[in-house]
């Protein structure tokens, strides 16, 4: 958000970064693709939560113009609100939906995400009110994401059972049908091994037979930037790509593998305003001022802090995220 409407979010588009954003969407999107355009901000801009629910329809309002005539951009409200105000999430959603609308943005899916991270496990219980949304267009798909380590943070090769991805999604996955909602996985991944492979199996799979509800699911995460990160998707040689390629295969559209004829896939190409400086920071228990758990400290242009909150440790993930 920072790089596309540098000083507020009122201000105008940096022209040399729009450009360049929508040359990569309209690529994508020419090619017969759908591009999620997902300010990747966490709720907050300038690493301090959006408190102004008219400040983020104004930026929305800029970016929603730009591609109001594409059918094929999903606009996604902003990547994994979490440790705000719940009323304050659903507020900065609907605001979202209607700039976007108020843009001329009629035809295209919004993606809202929820509060955590916008986990499914704790969907249910934290959550709820976002049934409360409205679009007149009724385009409206939740965002819901789960990894499968202990915390659920997606920072481990390890999964917590073969079960896991199965059980994390269950409960969200009524809630959907309980409320009328439709919803896609839209960050999951698993370690490079067997138990996380069967994790990943029978929550792809269940996915598949709650097809009605859940519309489709995208691996998390592949690009250059990422180095050697735990789960890179990024062709020829990520860790994730090399293990996991051939069983996500079954499940694209089309597929005649094990996987069936379902939308459920990692199909939808998403493009990310990715922020210079999106996380908070915190104070460790020696008073210490250092970056919140599951937070960035450190990569590439970061200026805050590189030392997480007591008992965690910062990890190198990419040139851009630690």
């Amino acid at each position: 958000m920072e790089r596309l409407v540098p000083g507020t979010l009122t201000s105008n588009a940096d022209a040399t970064y729009l450009a360049s954003l929508k040359s990569t969407v309209n690529c994508i999107t020419s090619n017969g693709g759908y591009a999620v355009v997902d300010p990747h901000n966490y709720g907050r801009y300038y690493g301090n939560i959006i408190t102004s629910t008219s400040d983020f329809a104004a930026f929305w309002t800029t970016l929603a113009l730009e591609f109001a005539s594409n059918d094929k951009v999903i606009f996604d409200t902003n990547n994994e609100f979490n440790s705000e105000d719940q009323t304050l999430v659903l507020n900065l959603n609907q605001a979202a939906i209607n700039a976007i609308r108020a843009a001329g943005a009629k035809s295209q899916y919004i993606f809202v995400e929820g509060n955590s991270w916008s986990g499914a496990w704790t969907w249910t219980t934290i959550n709820d009110n976002m049934k409360a949304l409205t679009d007149p267009q009724n385009l409206i798909i939740y965002e819901i994401h789960q990894y499968l380590d202990t915390d659920g943070s997606g920072t481990s090769e390890t999964c917590v059972s073969p079960t896991i991805g199965q059980e994390r999604v269950v409960a969200a996955t009524q809630w959907l049908k309980d409320n009328g909602k439709k919803a896609f996985l839209g960050g999951f991944a698993g370690g490079a091994n067997s138990v996380c492979q069967s994790a990943v199996t029978g929550m792809l799979d269940y996915l598949q037979a709650n097809s009605d509800v859940w519309l489709g699911a995208s691996w998390w995460s592949a690009g250059p930037w990422w180095g050697d990160y735990i789960y890179s998707f990024e062709p020829p040689s990520g860790v994730g790509y090399t293990y996991y390629m051939s069983l996500l295969k079954n499940y694209f559209p089309g597929s005649n593998g094990s996987g069936g004829t379902t939308t459920t896939g990692t199909t939808t190409t998403s493009t990310t305003t990715v922020a210079t400086s999106t996380k908070p920071t915190t104070t460790t228990g020696s008073g210490t001022t250092g970056a919140a758990h599951y937070a960035q400290c450190g990569g590439k242009n970061w200026t805050g802090s590189t030392i997480c909150a007591s008992p965690y440790t910062c990890q190198k993930q990419s040139d851009y995220y630690s």
